[in-house]
């Protein structure tokens, strides 16, 4: 196994934000409660190499996190979400925000 970071964002609606993410090509792995009706810790991984662990938990993130991720194809994300292509120095970006504020940053290097 690889070392790894996996960010954690905190969302209210663990259903609602999977698929929210799966338009960004992750998909769910696992979901982990500890008794129905508690709240919901969900793993979620694009291509096998990118994580993202979702929290409903209070505590386990703030919200407003900003995360970076990269990808290979910027212009379909931007068509997926109608955002607008940033380019910089390092990297054509565009930014999206979850439904719960997690800001995203997503950019394919230049």
């Amino acid at each position: 196994m690889a070392d790894e970071a996996i960010p954690i964002l905190h969302v209210s609606d663990a259903a609602r934000a999977v698929e929210w993410y799966r338009r960004l090509g992750y998909a769910e792995e696992w979901t982990h409660r500890f008794e129905p009706g508690m709240p919901a810790f969900v793993s979620l991984a694009r291509d096998g190499a990118a994580r993202l662990f979702l929290s409903e938990h209070r505590g386990d993130a703030s919200p407003d996190t900003l995360v970076y991720l990269r990808v290979e194809d910027v212009d379909a994300v931007a068509k997926e979400f109608d955002a607008e292509i940033v380019d910089q120095p390092w990297a054509r970006e565009v930014h999206v925000q979850d439904p719960d504020g997690n800001r995203l940053r997503i950019g394919a290097p230049q």
